[in-house]
């Protein structure tokens, strides 16, 4: 599955918009379904449409090894970074601010490429990290309205998880994934997320659903806008690019769904939590703007 170069540009943008609309479609579903059961709904609606798409452009399936490979980053980039965010936002962590925790990304994927792959940062990296630190306790420890928000340490939790799947997924689809077919490996990496969430929502929850009219809009856009288009994109991303590269957009993705939650939920973050969102970027920037030295 290719895209022609002209399109390839424009893949980062779009990519962007339809990423951060994930914590608008959890903002709408969570309050009608369980965070697990509606994940697990969203993964088999996903098959399903992977499934055809397999069907329609005959794409070639992986062999045994490959297909486990596809499998630890389902486990990863969807298993634990979407439960990770869904959890968050049930357990009441505003969409805004747990985006800004998962943006974190590009720094965590810097540090863990660092770590392992003997990439050595730069000074002015180094100072980018500490201030993407400090903007995310900044907007978490006196960023939010007084008494708009109760954060709860799970909640958190539950957002540092995603943030770590998010990360070592990314790294390890670089490592492992090239050659896959897109949709294939997407396939295997939705089936094991359905596994995953299977298992947590068979386990820990009650399967209640509310089929409300919102609740059904953002079960479809979730699977059509975020699980097929936005992680075709981000799969094609990983495997035209460098992973740093490819990090690097995902700290343009909590200023804008901090806009979207402010647009349709009235989402209020005080003047010091957007100082501290801004020190974020600009601390994520630091790290990504220099390549790191060999």
């Amino acid at each position: 599955m290719t895209l022609p170069p002209v399109l390839i540009r424009f893949v980062p943008l779009a990519f962007v918009l339809l990423w951060s609309t994930g914590f608008i479609g959890a903002r709408f579903g969570l309050p009608y379904i369980e965070p697990f059961y509606l994940l697990w709904l969203r993964t088999l609606l996903t098959l399903l449409v992977f499934a055809g798409l397999i069907w329609v452009f005959r794409a070639r399936w992986p062999g045994p090894r490959q297909a486990l490979h596809q499998m630890v980053t389902g486990a990863l980039v969807h298993g634990c970074y979407l439960g990770g965010v869904f959890a968050a936002i049930k357990w009441q962590l505003p969409a805004g601010v747990t985006a800004i925790l998962v943006g974190l990304q590009p720094v965590l994927t810097a540090v863990l490429a660092w770590g392992l792959w003997g990439q050595r940062l730069q000074p002015r990296q180094w100072l980018g990290l500490g201030l993407g630190l400090a903007g995310v306790i900044l907007v978490l420890a006196t960023g939010l309205q007084p008494g708009q928000f109760d954060i709860r340490p799970e909640a958190v939790l539950a957002a540092a998880l995603a943030l770590i799947g998010i990360s070592v997924g990314t790294l390890y689809q670089k490592r492992f994934g090239a050659g896959t077919d897109l949709l294939t490996g997407s396939f295997f990496q939705y089936l094991a997320m359905a596994l995953m969430m299977g298992g947590l929502t068979y386990t820990v929850e009650t399967q209640a659903v509310h089929w409300h009219p919102e609740l059904i809009g953002a079960l479809l856009w979730l699977v059509l806008g975020l699980s097929v288009s936005a992680i075709l994109l981000l799969m094609l991303m990983i495997r035209e690019g460098e992973v740093s590269r490819v990090a690097s957009y995902f700290y343009l993705v909590p200023p804008v769904t901090a806009l979207e939650a402010w647009w349709l939920f009235d989402e209020q973050l005080s003047l010091m939590a957007l100082a501290g969102m801004l020190l974020a970027v600009a601390g994520v920037y630091l790290v990504l703007r220099v390549r790191p030295a060999a």
